[in-house]
């Protein structure tokens, strides 16, 4: 198995192979408005995209804007976002979120946050009802703000604790700070972002829950995980 000095020198490693398979820069599959990404995310939540994205769109298409969402009998939020998992907590997670926001603010609007340094934004961010680091972390990376912040998912998180970056018992919460100074002090947005896509897709398509592709990672020869499950299933850590 490849050894390094570093689990920084790893990380780079890891991050330049996956470039190669999935290919970066990657682009952003979208460009929200901060506020529009921070209800798009909420809405992500143990959901998949497919559902989550109706969800969305069916919210923007019912109100004609979030302070219409934040003021709508929470009943219609509810059920306009039925296909969600857990639709009964997220509508009146967003509306109490949006209603913080006015109250902090005195408008309803995350445009600001552009002004601010990243952790200062996240940390505002975290306060509100319910949204941790990954949920701030894409806010600021996922939008039209394109901020260096590292979101990291259960994909990225379980590719991470396979190749050795985290251990296992660090969480999805927890492992965003350890992740995000593993990187380069001077990666720009868009390589943080990659960073994420690259590890996220990876463990879609290659690294699964269930029975991950070990014979075909490019991965492999750096993972301890996919060295074991090589050598035979009695040794086998998933």
């Amino acid at each position: 198995m490849t050894v390094f000095e570093t689990v920084e020198a790893k990380l780079l490693e890891i991050h330049r192979r996956l470039c190669l398979v999935y290919g970066c820069p990657v682009a952003y599959f979208r460009s929200n408005d901060p506020l529009s990404e921070l209800v798009s995310s909420l809405l992500s939540h143990r959901t998949r995209n497919a559902a989550s994205g109706a969800a969305f769109r069916a919210l923007k298409a019912r109100w004609s804007d979030w302070a219409a969402v934040r003021d709508a009998d929470p009943a219609e939020v509810e059920a306009a976002i039925a296909g969600v998992t857990w639709p009964e907590q997220k509508a009146p997670r967003i509306q109490a979120i949006l209603r913080a926001i006015t109250e902090l603010r005195g408008e309803l609007s995350l445009d600001f946050l552009a002004e601010m340094p990243v952790e200062e934004a996240r940390a505002w961010l975290e306060q509100l009802p319910g949204v941790g680091p990954k949920t701030s972390a894409a806010v600021m990376c996922f939008s039209s703000l394109r901020r260096p912040a590292l979101p990291v998912d259960s994909h990225h998180h379980r590719v991470a604790v396979r190749t050795g970056l985290i251990p296992p018992k660090v969480a999805v919460g927890p492992s965003h700070k350890i992740l995000a100074a593993q990187l380069p002090a001077d990666w720009t947005a868009q390589q943080i972002y990659d960073n994420h896509e690259v590890l996220m897709l990876h463990g879609q398509r290659c690294c699964t829950f269930h029975d991950p592709a070990c014979h075909r990672c490019v991965l492999v020869s750096l993972c301890p995980t996919g060295q074991a499950r090589m050598e035979g299933p009695d040794r086998a850590r998933a």
